[in-house]
């Protein structure tokens, strides 16, 4: 049998068009839009223009069950495991209106997370579920004896991140989870920085919970995430925030009675959005050519070769102290990241600004040359 030799970092980088203009390194944000999403999406138009609603059921339909299939293919997920949604803060609306708080009713998240996991249960009445926030001690990560600590037998959640946005710092989402059970609590893992990036396997993670998105690392822009829920809890669980997408018989349009799905599509809402829907169709097409596994030894490489750069150039990036730890994005300090990241554009280099820090997250589009010539940029000051 033929063995496939490792792609080298910069593989397709001609299918992603935004490099015949500037160095791209700003995936964290916003993935660059490949060719293949491009024409998704462009094959989505000529559709609603050539068929208007007869596209529905004709095609879109599949178009949306076969998103499912492939974000579950994606993490390990078992068939019927995923439902669709706009963006994570609907998915995580639709988990957190679907939990008891009477028995048990905090809810633990850390300082790291982004902000949107723990509004979604701040905002509900403070006797009714209690907020319990871990603290960073480095700044980077928060230790698992942490988690182990807040969690016990009144916790009814552990909420927390695959990849941490502003560290890049990767968790052992398994040993969350195995903590969070050992007390009878569930554990919800917001993996928007970690599918595609990261490879997945949800069953050995033991999510009960794990939603992620289009936008940054599977390359199919904003306005399409998903959320993965086990099945053996699914059938228990009936969210009281809900659309007409999750009835079990929605086009009988019965004003009357509510069904919802028998599998994960009972947590979807409103009808999705199907421009987003074909452009993540042609992101996970480029992502599934090379597989996260590869993009992930890839971006490594280019992560510990863009820590040495900057600290031989006096820069100390705040990273995670381990390779094994550390994602595809990188946090190199500013005394004004703005200033430095307009100074970069206007030299060609698009990167993202972050309190104190100029954060660059090269992915495997990119070259090691690509931040060696970014990084005397930013030394420059």
């Amino acid at each position: 049998m033929a063995v496939t030799a490792p792609a080298a970092a910069g593989v397709f980088r001609d299918r992603y068009p935004i490099f015949d203009r500037a160095i791209y390194l700003n995936s964290c944000s916003l993935g660059a839009l490949s060719v293949r999403a491009r024409a998704r999406v462009d094959e989505y138009l000529d559709l609603w223009q050539a068929m208007g609603a007869s596209a529905w059921y004709e095609i879109w339909w599949a178009a949306l069950a076969d998103l499912r299939a492939r974000y579950g293919r994606l993490i390990g997920a078992a068939p019927g495991a995923v439902a669709l949604h706009a963006h994570i803060s609907s998915a995580l609306t639709s988990v957190a209106e679907s939990l008891d708080y009477s028995r048990r009713n905090r809810v633990v998240v850390t300082e790291l997370d982004f902000p949107t996991i723990a509004y979604q249960w701040m905002v509900k009445a403070p006797r009714a579920v209690e907020v319990v926030v871990l603290k960073s001690p480095d700044g980077v990560r928060v230790p698992l004896e942490a988690f182990e600590a807040a969690i016990d037998a009144r916790t009814a959640l552990v909420a927390t991140s695959h990849v941490f946005f502003a560290t890049g710092a990767i968790q052992d989402a398994a040993a969350i989870a195995r903590l969070a059970h050992r007390r009878g609590a569930l554990c919800l893992i917001d993996g928007y920085q970690g599918a595609g990036q990261l490879p997945v396997d949800v069953t050995a993670m033991e999510a009960d919970f794990y939603c992620a998105g289009g936008l940054k690392w599977l390359m199919g822009g904003s306005g399409i995430a998903f959320l993965y829920a086990a099945p053996h809890l699914t059938p228990d669980l009936f969210p009281q925030a809900t659309g007409w997408f999750a009835h079990r018989d929605q086009f009988n349009f019965d004003t009357h009675h509510f069904v919802p799905h028998d599998d994960a599509r009972r947590f979807e809402l409103g009808t999705p959005a199907v421009a987003s829907v074909y452009a993540q169709l042609g992101g996970l097409e480029a992502l599934e050519e090379l597989g996260p596994a590869e993009a992930r030894r890839i971006t490594s490489g280019l992560v510990e070769d863009l820590l040495e750069t900057a600290r031989g150039a006096g820069i100390t990036p705040k990273v995670a102290p381990t390779p094994a730890e550390r994602s595809g994005i990188v946090m190199l300090p500013s005394a004004d990241p703005k200033a430095d990241v307009s100074r970069l554009a206007d030299a060609g280099f698009i990167a993202d600004a972050r309190p104190g820090h100029v954060r660059v997250s090269p992915w495997f589009y990119n070259v090691p040359d690509d931040h060696r010539a970014l990084i005397p940029l930013l030394a420059r000051g």
